[in-house]
């Protein structure tokens, strides 16, 4: 059977801050009450890149435009497409369609925060590679 495929964003306002967005607290869902980097699953005929400008319009109602494409996982249950984008976003501002509420984390405060699925070592593994 073919795995699902995943994709996220790693949204980096001009401190070098992630956004995060704080799952909901449904016992429903997997992680419920963490927070998670943004995105969602692809959808049929739809590319990675389309995937995640939709996922962006459906959770926020931003449109991201052009992204650049970082990494692809290869995890137990799904592949996961990686990509981020400089944005800075006023959250006061951002209409939150998903989740309990967003905020931007720096990277100390990410490496001390347990992320719901692989989104430490994702993040870590971007800053690693792209901001040192």
């Amino acid at each position: 059977m073919k795995k699902p495929i995943g994709c996220v964003i790693i949204l980096l306002n001009d401190q070098h801050q992630v956004l995060l967005v704080l799952r909901d607290q449904k016992c429903s869902i997997p992680e419920p009450n963490t927070w998670n980097l943004l995105g969602g699953f692809m959808e049929e005929d739809e590319s990675p890149r389309e995937a995640i400008v939709r996922e962006m319009l459906e959770e926020i109602e931003v449109d991201v435009g052009e992204v650049s494409f970082f990494r692809k996982y290869e995890w137990d249950d799904c592949e996961e497409y990686i990509f981020w984008k400089n944005l800075n976003l006023d959250l006061n501002q951002v209409q939150l369609n998903e989740g309990q509420r967003l905020a931007y984390f720096s990277r100390s405060q990410i490496q001390q925060t347990q992320l719901a699925f692989e989104c430490n070592k994702i993040i870590e593994d971007f800053f690693d590679e792209r901001l040192t």
